[in-house]
């Protein structure tokens, strides 16, 4: 009498698999067999039938017999396939791959934690995609992140400790709509705006993680309590960190990985007590410029692990302030006591708890409020509950420190829309309400449709486009040159123009919109380090050049050849006396004076006429003078800043021996600038103290709130951009620049200098505002590794990165930290 067939088929994939190696002439791996029996032995306990397969025990040999029982196991009562690595895997990244793949829509939880498969597996998974719906990519190696390939069915991403990862691609996170959770612990994300430009396109997450918070303590206050967490009351912390961390992982057993399942993969968010590994293998791999895997191990360059440690231990400190803190001390008192340096962010959150492996992005002012107002459905941050209460601070604290949009515009508008209402002569882009005040920017201003044009086209990205000035390419005659620039300025009337002074004591006048070389100076072995440059108004072929061993000349270039194959003998020149170890030159608004000043406490007055030094002006400041800087629109103002903490204003026809007014920092100075108009001075101190004050009177019109390193050696320059409307700042221990406005101090976007390659992060050494261009700038920068590389990048946030080819190379030269403007 004929029997039914069982339903059950795992013995028959067994004898499939069996059968293939036979085919095959290879032996059978125990492993793989006692997988699928491991399988048989889950169906028949009424468990998820899933399958495991661990890569280590696995040989490349073994692949092919098991990818031939793979489209039977899609079919087969095998509800799920996990695959997950170990420290000893030597499996092939191809076959590996191919394995992962072959599983299809079964493939459930994909673990490769500290990978030891090279780049090329990486950008082949991330380029492909994978059909998985829980990737462990913990330790990875990734520089930028692109996951460009299909990631339909993945709701659960692990990045942590991938300490390579800087930064994301615009649309690296629109290939995965149904992306739940996502941690990023310990990576070297640092930039709040491309950051929320990439996280919002997942329109799913639920739950987001730079860092996990810890409980010191086993009690779990109000963990019983219940009910929604967007509406728990404000007493400390509704939800204790321990319990959430079991909540959420009771949802990934139930939700995600099924009850029984939990060896598989029950350990895909857990942090504590884990070091970051090192490669389990040297990968000594070449790193094109385009690379967006990193096998380096360079993010300590940041300085982000001595961050983190004193973050840790300025917390052990706070945890013992703990009994310190009297129960009737004011709530104002407390947050006091805790938020020191680390950001009022933190200040609702109880002594008891500690972060554990944050990622440098949360260390920003008003992180925390900046993602939950920037990301509404999000529930749970750092493993803290999203609260109603936590919306509504978070609202107010973003609107009062950051700009959506320039401007302080609260919605997007297309450019069409700005166009037509120009063509149809609209002033007003709304209807003024009652109570609206009119910003200085509204519809009453001459400058109202070009600030319109600029914000829409802002708003549009994240990425601003920033390229190099290609000049070391350019032939002088000689063969390819390389310049290494350590000072450089906008020509102020010729919109093509710039001028740059090298290290090398040359000067080199070179049209920044096509890169080619204008006219060329040589050093003639006269000029050190040039820094000093400021171009004549009225005579605009002249400028005067300055260098750090005191050379002083004015330069006609009409009269310079334009190569180095036209014998320079001087022509076109005028020396003037020198002065010793200068920092800075600036041009008085009529070109009939120019001042220097550098590592003294003396300023000098030149005449450029008659190309004589006039007079020193003697101890002007109690130590050396950074930066002397005329007034736009009167030739006889001029500001000093100083090491020596003061700020002061002079008038040339008062004999300078008093100052008009002196204005202190709490640091030493580096910059000081006028606005356009001469309305204010923007003071620049060590450490990103970077001030605004009425030039009237010294009076301070506003600080801007910019988070300080606490480093000494942190110099940090500010400058107009945009007329006066935003002031542009950076400092040289960081690779970022930071677009404030100058009327409110709110910050409109952090722009982060990331060189092409492993090892190549970059800092500030100087920067202007493009005076013809919105929204344009360029960055004197240079590369952090030693024998570094300094090149001019321009940065036009009115246009997306997709269109930059990256950074050009140049010559290898050493940092100088040395003052001027």
């Amino acid at each position: 009498m004929a029997t039914d067939i069982p339903s059950f088929n795992i013995p028959t994939l067994e004898q499939m698999y069996i059968d293939s190696c036979k085919r095959r002439d290879v032996l059978p791996n125990t492993e793989i067999l006692s997988g699928f029996f491991k399988a048989e032995v889950k169906k028949s306990c009424n468990e998820l039938c899933s399958l495991e397969i661990i890569l280590d025990h696995l040989k490349d040999i073994d692949v092919p017999p098991l990818l031939d029982v793979c489209a039977t196991i899609e079919t087969s009562e095998i509800e799920a396939v996990d695959i997950r690595n170990g420290p000893s895997c030597s499996l092939n990244g191809e076959c590996a791959l191919s394995l992962m793949r072959a599983f299809n829509q079964k493939l459930r939880a994909v673990d490769l934690q500290d990978s030891p498969f090279g780049k090329d597996f990486l950008r082949e998974l991330s380029q492909r995609g994978l059909a998985c719906q829980i990737l462990n990519l913990r330790s990875s190696h990734f520089r930028k992140l692109n996951m460009a390939g299909k990631f339909m069915q993945i709701h659960t991403l692990n990045l942590d400790f991938s300490t390579s990862l800087t930064s994301f691609l615009e649309d690296c996170f629109t290939c995965m709509p149904n992306l739940i959770c996502l941690s990023m612990c310990e990576t070297g994300v640092a930039n709040l705006w491309t950051t929320i430009s990439a996280l919002s396109k997942l329109s799913c997450l639920v739950e987001l993680r730079f860092q996990k918070w810890l409980c010191n303590d086993s009690a779990s206050p109000s963990a019983s309590s219940g009910g929604n967490l967007e509406d728990q009351p404000d007493v400390g912390l509704p939800i204790s960190c321990t319990d959430i961390g079991e909540q959420l992982t009771d949802i990934e057993e139930e939700t995600y990985l099924n009850p029984g399942t939990d060896e598989a993969f029950g350990n895909l968010f857990s942090f504590n007590n884990i070091a970051i590994n090192q490669p389990v293998q040297s990968m000594m791999e070449d790193s094109s410029d385009d690379s967006e895997v990193d096998f380096s191990s360079n993010w300590r360059e940041f300085g982000y692990t001595d961050l983190l440690a004193n973050f840790s231990s300025g917390w052990n400190r706070q945890v013992n302030l703990q009994n310190e803190v009297s129960s009737g001390a004011s709530l104002n008192q407390k947050e006091e006591s805790l938020t020191g340096s680390f950001g009022r962010h933190i200040a609702d959150v109880p002594l008891k708890y500690i972060p554990r492996h944050a990622s440098p992005i949360c260390f920003e002012k008003h992180y925390r409020e900046y993602m939950i107002a920037s990301l509404p459905n999000l529930k749970v941050l750092d493993n803290l509950p999203v609260r109603k209460i936590d919306r509504e601070r978070a609202a107010v604290t973003f609107s009062q420190y950051f700009e959506y949009l320039p401007y302080n515009r609260k919605h997007k508008e297309s450019v069409v829309s700005i166009l037509h209402k120009r063509e149809i002569k609209e002033t007003r882009s709304h209807i003024q309400s009652k109570n609206q005040k009119l910003s200085y920017s509204h519809g009453n201003s001459q400058y109202f449709y070009t600030r319109s044009l600029g914000a829409a086209k802002v708003g549009s990205s994240a990425w601003p486009f920033l390229h190099s000035l290609s000049v070391s390419g350019c032939d002088l005659g000689d063969g390819s040159r390389s310049f290494r620039p350590r000072q450089f300025e906008y020509h102020p009337s010729l919109s093509s123009l710039m001028v740059f002074g090298t290290l090398d004591g040359e000067v080199v006048v070179v049209n920044h919109e096509n890169g080619k070389v204008v006219r060329y100076v040589p050093s003639l072995g006269a000029m050190n380090s040039v820094l000093g440059l400021c171009w004549l108004k009225k005579y605009p072929s002249k400028l005067i050049a300055g260098s750090d061993n005191g050379s002083l000349k004015l330069y006609d270039i009409e009269h310079l050849p334009p190569t180095v194959t036209g014998r320079y003998l001087g022509a076109g020149s005028i020396t003037f006396d020198d002065f010793d170890q200068l920092t800075s030159v600036h041009i008085n608004s009529t070109d009939e004076l120019f001042l220097a000043s550098g590592y003294s406490k003396n300023v000098a007055l030149y005449d450029i006429n008659y190309g004589r030094r006039i007079q020193v002006f003697t101890d002007m400041h109690r130590e050396h003078i950074n930066v002397v800087k005329f007034s736009n629109h009167s030739p006889s103002i001029f500001a000093t800043s100083s090491f020596d903490q003061d700020v002061k204003l002079w008038d040339l026809r008062l004999k300078p021996i008093r100052p008009c007014y002196t204005t202190s920092s709490s640091r030493g100075n580096v910059m000081v600038c006028f606005s356009p108009d001469d309305h204010y001075l923007l003071a620049s101190a060590v450490d990103n103290e970077v001030r605004q004050l009425l030039a009237v009177d010294g009076r301070l019109h506003l600080s801007f709130d910019i988070k300080p390193t606490g480093s000494d050696q942190n110099y940090t320059r500010s400058y107009y951009m945009n007329g006066r409307d935003y002031i542009i700042s950076g400092s040289c221990d960081e690779h970022v620049v930071r677009v404030c406005c100058a009327q409110t101090g709110r910050r409109l976007r952090d722009i982060s200098l990331e060189g092409k390659g492993s090892g190549t992060s970059m800092y500030v050494q100087s920067l202007r505002g493009d005076p013809f261009r919105d929204f344009n700038m360029s960055i004197l920068a240079a590369h952090m590794r030693p024998n570094s590389k300094y090149e001019i990048v321009k940065v036009n946030l009115l246009a997306s990165c997709d269109n930059a080819k990256g950074y050009s190379k140049s010559q290898d030269s050493c940092p100088s930290n040395s003052m001027g403007g």
